[in-house]
C-alpha cells in the first residue's frame, strides 16, 4: 500500500506542477490579449498554440456574451485549474491514504 500511496502522491504533485505552468501560460495569454501583440512573435505564437485548443473547447460549451464583447474563456480555464489543484488532487491523495 505504501508504494501505491507514494505513486499517487507523486503523480498528483506532477499534475499540480503542470497545471501551475499552464496557469501561468493562460494568464500570459490573457494579459497579451489586452494589447495588440505581433502575431509573428515566437512567444505570442507559443501562447496561442498552447492555449487555443483548450480555449476552443471551452468556447464551444460557453456561450459568448455578444453584447459585452468580452471573452471569459481564460477566467473559466483559470477557475477550472484552481478547482483541480485545490479540490480534486487533495481528495485523490486523501482517498489513497485511507
Amino acid at each position: 500500500m505504501f508504494v501505491l500511496t507514494q505513486f499517487v502522491e507523486t503523480i498528483a504533485d506532477l499534475i499540480n506542477m503542470v497545471l501551475t505552468a499552464y496557469l501561468i501560460i493562460v494568464f500570459a495569454r490573457a494579459v497579451i490579449s489586452w494589447v495588440n501583440p505581433d502575431p509573428y512573435n515566437a512567444i505570442v505564437r507559443f501562447l496561442y498554440q498552447a492555449t487555443e485548443p483548450v480555449f476552443r473547447w471551452v468556447r464551444r460549451r460557453l456561450p459568448l456574451l455578444t453584447g459585452a464583447g468580452m471573452d471569459f474563456t481564460p477566467m473559466v480555464v483559470i477557475l477550472a485549474i484552481l478547482f483541480v489543484q485545490r479540490f480534486v488532487l487533495p481528495v485523490l491523495v486523501h482517498l489513497v491514504r485511507g
